[in-house]
């Protein structure tokens, strides 16, 4: 963070608050987010945060927007800045948050890629080789598909988050929510559970743990899901968020209830979830195709011309 005085002091303060919920990916691009506004207000000579108007906004995302930064970039970088702005408000530096006022770019719609139920099934009833980690990764794996959980959500799990039959998650925005865990998953956690507390050190509240007894990190979950599915010979990238869209979009195909998929996401907004309905739609299609008498005709049903 560069040095600006009271200013980035505050950022400072901010950002040691994000820590304590947000995942390092989300705090290191926020960092960055929000050394790129410092840099700007140093160069327009602003001195203090009451100067932080929405006028002042515009220019800033305009700037960045004509430097090459791409829709998804500047949605972060005001998202960033907004929520920074909601704690100087707190903290009493301003009297509203001016970026509420400035439009949030329009972002490109990406249809999440499940993989295939059948080949998602086969890959996790493929037998491992019964050591620890291995018995770790398969509750890890069965898990994030059973529950749809994200990285960080799976990775800030403690023990007595468990119960039972549903698992207590902190979500995005320091948001908890109970999310059911499958038989699978329950047998994949039992027999993890078994082992864990030779493996975990004393004191540690962490669900799933690295060989050193410590909490498993975000970058080493990501490494492992990736092992294993070379392993056991996925042909496909395998990682924490592809498992959650499988989770949303197979679910959804089975059930047709868009809101109580959107629960167990954890979605604030239905419209986050309503992306799973283009899935659906692909899936419906190609049952349409094979079942309705008349979705396709056979060139011989075609009339000459």
């Amino acid at each position: 963070m560069p040095e600006h005085g009271p200013l980035a002091d505050e950022v400072e303060v901010f950002l040691e608050g994000l820590s304590r919920t947000a995942s390092p990916a989300t705090l290191d691009a926020y960092r960055r987010d929000l050394a790129n506004l410092l840099a700007f207000m140093d160069e327009q000579a602003i001195t203090a945060w009451q100067q932080l108007d929405a006028a002042l906004m515009r220019r800033f995302l305009g700037g960045e927007r004509a430097r090459g930064l791409g829709p998804r970039s500047l949605a972060r970088r005001r998202s960033a800045c907004s929520k920074l702005a909601e704690h100087l408000l707190a903290a009493g530096h301003l009297d509203h948050n001016p970026v509420a006022l400035v439009r949030s770019p329009r972002l490109p719609r990406h249809l999440p890629r499940p993989v295939d139920v059948d080949r998602l099934t086969s890959f996790l009833d493929t037998p491992h080789d019964g050591s620890p980690l291995a018995i770790r990764d398969q509750a890890m794996l069965e898990l994030f598909y059973s529950s749809g959980l994200r990285l960080a959500e799976l990775a800030g799990l403690d023990l007595d988050d468990l119960h039972g039959e549903r698992v207590r998650v902190m979500g995005k925005g320091s948001k908890p929510r109970q999310t059911p865990v499958g038989s699978r998953a329950r047998q994949a956690l039992e027999a993890w559970l078994q082992i864990r507390m030779k493996m975990a050190v004393p004191g540690e509240s962490a669900l799933f743990v690295s060989q050193r007894g410590g909490r498993l990190g975000h970058r080493a979950i990501q490494q492992r899901l990736a092992l294993v599915a070379r392993h056991r010979g996925l042909d496909e990238h395998l990682h924490p968020h592809r498992l959650r869209h499988s989770f949303a979009s197979h679910l959804l195909e089975s059930s047709q209830d868009l809101r109580a998929v959107q629960e167990l996401l954890g979605h604030a907004n239905l419209s986050t979830t309503q992306v799973y309905t283009h899935l659906d739609w692909q899936h419906l299609a190609a049952s349409y195709d094979a079942a309705h008498p008349r979705a396709r005709r056979r060139p011989s049903d075609e009339t000459p011309t």
